[in-house]
């Protein structure tokens, strides 16, 4: 098999010509985050948010010039919006603005929430895969389930158990799922046990699993908040630094009037819209191939461009994704090379090269051989 490098990836790249402009999209500057895993390449293009939907055509040509290089088996390739930061913090919309406290995890250089205005959206796979995808990334990931109520990610991480003490026993050891560290209550209660809380308990019980964790240095943390705008996200965005807010939503009507009252919550707080997911986007038969739009689609889009937010991924309504999530295996490790992980593998690269811009970094240059 010939060798894939990053080199060759951009020289296929630099052979093309976007539209309407004189000049390849490496010359540009366009292209980020590219990595190489096997014989697996993906990479994000940059492009303005008015241009998502009039770029698509050349991101499926960006695809299919790289695919053609000798060796590559398959090519992952998003579509990043690249907004100009505000030249000044925008003021609060009449809500509490977080404050400047001193940040509950050291040695955590970014903390990313997944959350969703209403349940049973997927919103838990959504970060699960997110991390994993991270991990597989090069990055040094930690995953956090907030969700205090509905905890779900020792299931779906497959683990077991308690955590144990670190020698000192002034923390706890987080539990690790495929080289992610992972900390939830539903380690500390029996899987059938409610948790009948109060909102100043909740709060509590996420600032512990934030500073008595034994996290260690992580590149990234992704944090699983419940569904809602309740006491868990204003705790998170009061008392943690958050680098950025995913928010993930179904396409139907009913899900994307509640992702935008999510969005409107992390706006009033002043923490940053990373982008929306699509979930449930669309579902294609397994035994003819023929698609089908169950729940709508491209509600998210649309939202996403409406709240001048991006649009960072459409994730399909599969049954594998279920079955390995319920076996506590994510489809992002089980079979990485599946479409359903690759449709992952996508959001995480722009959620990497997003985090690269956030913290004055270029896009990750992650090669693997």
């Amino acid at each position: 098999m010939s060798d894939i490098t990053r080199e060759g990836v951009l020289a296929a790249l630099a052979a093309l010509q976007v539209p309407g402009r004189d000049a390849d999209p490496v010359a540009l500057g366009m292209i980020s985050g590219v990595v190489v895993k096997g014989s697996n390449v993906g990479f994000a293009i940059e492009v303005a948010p008015s241009e998502g939907a009039a770029m698509e055509p050349f991101r499926q040509s960006a695809e299919a010039a790289v695919k053609a290089l000798p060796g590559v088996t398959s090519v992952t390739a998003v579509l990043t919006a690249a907004k100009e930061p505000p030249k000044a913090p925008p003021p609060p919309r009449g809500g509490p603005a977080a404050p400047e406290a001193k940040p509950l995890i050291e040695g955590v250089r970014a903390i990313v929430a997944v959350a969703s205005g209403k349940g049973g959206v997927g919103k838990s796979t959504t970060a699960i895969n997110l991390a994993m995808g991270l991990q597989r990334l090069g990055l040094r990931t930690g995953l956090l389930d907030a969700d205090i109520y509905g905890p779900s990610l020792p299931r779906m991480a497959g683990l077991k158990g308690r955590p144990s003490a670190t020698p000192d026993g002034k923390k706890l050891q987080p539990m690790v799922s495929h080289d992610v560290k992972v900390m939830s209550i539903g380690f500390m209660v029996d899987e059938d046990t409610p948790m009948i809380w109060r909102g100043p308990m909740v709060q509590s019980a996420i600032q512990q699993m934030l500073s008595d964790v034994a996290w260690g240095e992580l590149d990234v943390m992704v944090v699983d908040l419940p569904p809602g705008t309740g006491d868990a996200q204003l705790t998170m965005a009061q008392r943690v630094p958050l680098t950025g807010a995913v928010i993930v939503s179904t396409p139907q009507d009913i899900a994307l009037l509640d992702a935008r009252k999510g969005i409107a919550m992390f706006e009033k707080v002043n923490v940053p819209i990373l982008g929306i997911v699509e979930n449930m986007s669309y579902f294609c038969c397994p035994n003819c191939g023929h698609r089908t739009d169950i729940f709508a689609h491209g509600g998210a889009r649309a939202t996403a461009e409406k709240s001048q937010v991006d649009f960072l991924a459409e994730i399909p309504l599969d049954p594998l994704i279920r079955e390995l999530s319920d076996d506590g295996r994510p489809v992002v490790v089980a079979q990485p090379e599946s479409p359903q992980a690759q449709a992952y593998l996508g959001l995480a690269q722009s959620v990497a090269a997003k985090l690269d811009r956030k913290h004055g970094k270029p896009a990750p240059r992650i090669v693997y051989v």
